[in-house]
């Protein structure tokens, strides 16, 4: 069986025949990708009748993809059968191993606050906690990356980012129709994120397997959903859901799997730098065209959104700064 650092270099001689703008294409993809995510799972939410089930929903789906994947693929196999001899030689702390309950967090977020919101309104609330907490996670060294200091770029990007998420909702905060608390919630969970990608690329470091690290993330995640829902049970009993029959409303999950395998490939190439750059723009272009192609509840993006994303992706460049850190995703 090849060792995880023999299938690493394998995979990086893989990657380098890859076009280096197939793989930008790429990378801007997957974080359309992403803003698809947001749109399947807040319709599911709609059409099944309860947020915290459809987030369960999404999640299972998404690891029992993953499940396949890691069984079909020995290395990966065998770096997570090997996870709890790293955590017992000190190689990975165990709350390394629960990043996914962030995940599952943000999965909720997405059910609950895009009907609400919209997809836009929430790309640019979650983004806006990404970049925040990123300051933090990045000085307190959660990353394989270690410990980043802070530099004046980064802080002026947290700021504009946090800036761009007022400017966003400043025509819907005395509307009866916005929930200010729908908004709050994404941007927890999206400095949530911040810490899980933190610890998730630590798994991946340790184990040289990202599907094994993704495989661990779901587990998390969906463990955390079930405790989660298991304890509502209890207090308001089982709620009424309807079940879809559209198939397309059970991929959420799988957009998750996407990012992370097509990622794992084109990150030789481009770089972590260039891919999460990249990648946040697939994301925001990806949320504006579907608030305006298929606007949830019929509710296009106003001309204080649009300025609002267009805000905080020039936060996202202000803190990719080759002159600032560089964040570890």
């Amino acid at each position: 069986m090849p060792t995880p650092a023999r299938h690493a270099v394998r995979t990086r001689r893989r990657s380098a025949h890859l076009p280096r703008w197939v793989a930008l294409v790429l990378a801007v993809a997957i974080g359309g990708v992403g803003a698809v995510q947001a749109r399947i799972n807040g319709a599911l939410a709609t059409r099944l009748g309860d947020g915290m089930s459809a987030a369960l929903v999404s999640f299972g789906s998404g690891l029992v993809v993953v499940a396949l994947v890691v069984l079909t693929r020995p290395a990966a196999r065998a770096a997570f059968r090997r996870l709890p001899a790293d955590v017992r030689l000190g190689r990975l702390r165990w709350w390394q191993l629960v990043g996914g309950a962030a995940g599952a967090l943000l999965v909720t977020a997405q059910a609950v606050a895009v009907p609400v919101l919209g997809v836009a309104l929430f790309t640019v609330a979650v983004v806006a906690g990404q970049t925040g907490a990123g300051l933090a996670v990045d000085r307190a060294g959660l990353g394989p990356g270690g410990v980043t200091m802070l530099s004046r770029r980064r802080v002026m990007a947290a700021l504009v980012a946090v800036f761009a998420v007022l400017v966003a909702v400043a025509d819907r905060l005395g509307g009866t129709g916005f929930a200010l608390g729908a908004a709050v919630f994404s941007l927890v969970a999206g400095g949530l994120t911040a810490a899980q990608q933190g610890v998730n690329g630590r798994v991946g470091m340790v184990t040289g397997q990202p599907f094994a690290a993704t495989l661990v993330n779901f587990v998390a995640g969906s463990t955390t959903l079930c405790l989660i829902l298991g304890a509502r049970l209890v207090t308001t009993g089982v709620p009424a859901l309807h079940f879809p029959s559209q198939w397309w409303l059970y991929l959420g999950g799988t957009c998750g799997v996407v990012f992370v395998a097509v990622a794992s490939v084109i990150v030789v190439p481009l770089g972590v730098l260039l891919l999460g750059l990249a990648a946040v723009t697939g994301q925001l272009l990806g949320a504006l065209l579907l608030d305006v192609v298929v606007p949830a509840h019929g509710a296009r993006p106003s001309a204080l959104t649009l300025l609002g994303v267009i805000i905080t992706f020039g936060a996202v460049l202000l803190a990719r700064s080759p002159r600032a850190p560089a964040v570890v995703d």
